[in-house]
């Protein structure tokens, strides 16, 4: 078993009651889901939870940071996933907090992205009313 794997398991302990909680395979790490909601990305063991502009201030309390990757121009980074404290993997009630906002702020953003206005006609597009094609 991985370190991904052990981590992976820790996730699916502290949710296991609210929901069900599976892991993906993605660019050597481990994307997690609860409930089908994309909310957490594992990588070399470590736990990045999705936060919002609400939880993210918890995070830099504690002086955590954003995921962070290397790309063939760079390291960049994911400033929407923060790494979880270590000190939650010892404490499985603050845990469940953490990954529950976690799942909340991944749902939240994926209801907003579902809300996203559709674009706009481009002028002399729509049909008219009662007028048949010629």
């Amino acid at each position: 078993m991985s370190a991904n794997d052990e981590i992976l398991q820790i996730l699916k302990d502290a949710l296991e009651r609210a929901g069900s909680v599976s892991g993906r395979r993605m660019f050597g790490g481990v994307g997690v889901y609860f409930d089908g909601i994309f909310f957490a990305i594992i990588d070399d063991g470590v736990i990045y939870l999705k936060t919002s502009e609400a939880t993210r201030p918890v995070f830099e309390a504690e002086h955590s940071r954003a995921f962070s990757y290397m790309t063939k121009n760079g390291s960049a980074a994911l400033h929407s996933y923060w790494r979880l404290p270590e000190r939650l993997l010892d404490d499985a009630d603050e845990l469940t907090e953490w990954a529950s906002a976690s799942v909340a702020a991944a749902k939240h953003a994926a209801s907003q992205a579902g809300r996203k206005a559709k674009p706009a006609r481009v002028a002399g597009t729509a049909k008219r009313a009662g007028k048949p094609k010629t």
